[in-house]
């Protein structure tokens, strides 16, 4: 690898509502949050995730953790991170630099999630997200 060369940069997910009462205004969030993604600089794609417990996944890659933050801090998405304090009892978070342009499988962002990510911020948080032990995620069949 070339010192100095950008590398893909990955960022992946996980909320869990604490009440279905939050799910409509919480996806209603996430369709908007991914239309803006998808138009941004520097975007190379983006993949959701919802499970029947209220779990909800992300996966982002980027060209470089730059545009992921310039995303990440601006629109609708910047607008939504608040509210998750609220509605989640569970939240995690991973970022990682690779260099395939592809998303990761499923099994490799909870894999990254367990062992290098970090919960975030909330409210109520339940005993997973204190010690990030994430069940796996609940792939459509």
């Amino acid at each position: 690898m070339c010192k100095g060369k950008r590398m893909p940069f990955v960022s992946v997910t996980r909320a869990h509502l604490s009440s279905p009462l939050f799910v409509d205004a919480f996806l209603a969030d996430v369709v908007a949050s991914n239309a803006q993604a998808l138009a941004a600089r520097g975007n190379l794609g983006t993949e959701l995730l919802g499970e029947d417990t209220h779990a909800y996944w992300t996966k982002s890659i980027w060209v470089d953790q730059t545009t992921m933050r310039e995303f990440m801090s601006s629109g609708r998405h910047a607008e939504a991170m608040p509210r998750l304090r609220k509605w989640c009892d569970e939240a995690a978070v991973v970022h990682w630099e690779q260099d395939s342009e592809e998303l990761p499988s499923w099994t490799e962002a909870h894999r990254r999630l367990v062992s290098e990510g970090r919960p975030s911020a909330v409210e109520q948080p339940s005993p997973v997200n204190q010690s990030v032990e994430i069940p796996s995620p609940v792939l459509p069949a």
